[in-house]
């Protein structure tokens, strides 16, 4: 993998610690343009921000913000792309969390690989009971 950005314009390392989320997109999540559709990759960057969530809430969520995303470069089939999620806030009923999408490429093709950030997306969850109605998060 590079680490250096000597060696592609974008190429960045992958962060500390491990994914949410892994996946190789295939053909069928494809746009009309063959790059991987966006909505695969907000679908992705959702269910790796629950992870945290969940955990933090000690139960059940659901999504009620998406606060910010970007699409920094495309994803292509083929590429290793890698979800990181971290909880940037904790409220009453509410966890923030920020996730980083990196695809890694050139694997396949036995050449130079590269890592890519090429997403990032703020999202909001909300704690909810057995009633779906909001509920506290727990204290730590």
């Amino acid at each position: 993998m590079s680490n250096s950005s000597d060696d592609a314009p974008f190429s960045v390392c992958l962060p500390e610690g491990q994914p949410m989320l892994r996946m190789i997109p295939m053909p069928s999540n494809t746009n009309s343009a063959g790059d991987i559709f966006g909505g695969w990759i907000m679908s992705q960057v959702d269910m790796a921000g629950t992870i945290p969530a969940i955990r933090r809430a000690h139960g059940r969520v659901v999504t009620v913000a998406v606060n910010s995303f970007a699409f920094k470069q495309p994803v292509f089939v083929g590429d290793l792309v890698s979800f990181y999620a971290n909880i940037t806030k904790v409220g009453r009923t509410s966890i923030t969390v920020d996730v980083a999408v990196y695809a890694q490429r050139g694997m396949r093709e036995g050449g130079k690989e590269v890592c890519i950030k090429v997403t990032e997306a703020v999202l909001t969850y909300v704690a909810i009971d057995n009633n779906r109605r909001p509920r506290e998060v727990p204290q730590e």
